[in-house]
């Protein structure tokens, strides 16, 4: 038998869960408390049993993305591998973070960052540098390697730029897989 907290844990994730993919296709504006509470099964009024408010939800979501994403980046890394294979890898990692089922979470924080108020903002940014400081040390080691051009801030912004937008066309049916497409990124960057 479950216990009430591994349930209202369950129900929080599926909370996050819905609110994330509902964020992503609708913006935080266009989903409703209603809307997120319905994906789940939910009365309207029962996120609120594990939320302060919808900007709480927003918040949990875009931490939530961040810290799976920081956590699949650092496991990826390989002090071993070469500059160019270390940045294959977590090339790989990104999108998947990105673009793989279930994984609505970044992509609402890069496009309804500007929902988020101030105050929590402020506490995603820590995590954000984190995970910026992983790239900016590829970016380096690859330039280093003579792998990349001269400015290392500039490729940085424009890789993860590039990367990011790929949320809005990418589809994972129309025969480009995942893999195949973090090949393309490394064979465009690379020299």
């Amino acid at each position: 038998m479950k216990s009430a907290v591994s349930e209202d844990s369950n129900r929080r994730q599926d909370l996050l869960q819905a609110a994330a993919r509902l964020f992503k296709e609708k913006g935080y504006e266009g989903a409703s408390i209603r809307a997120i509470s319905s994906a789940v099964g939910m009365r309207c009024g029962s996120p609120f049993y594990h939320f302060e408010n919808k900007q709480a939800i927003l918040y949990a979501v875009m931490e939530e993305g961040l810290r799976q994403g920081l956590e699949r980046t650092e496991a990826a890394i390989d002090a071993s591998l070469s500059a160019r294979e270390q940045f294959e890898r977590l090339v790989r990692v990104h999108l998947g973070i990105l673009l793989e089922e279930g994984n609505d979470f970044i992509p609402v924080m890069l496009y309804n960052w500007g929902a988020l108020d101030k105050e929590h903002r402020l506490k995603l940014i820590e995590t954000k540098d984190r995970y910026d400081r992983i790239w900016a040390d590829m970016v380096a080691r690859l330039q280093a390697e003579g792998e990349l051009g001269d400015d290392p801030k500039i490729a940085r912004l424009l890789l993860l730029g590039a990367m990011n937008f790929i949320t809005t066309w990418y589809k994972p049916d129309a025969g480009l897989s995942i893999d195949g497409l973090a090949q393309q990124v490394v064979r465009f960057y690379l020299r």
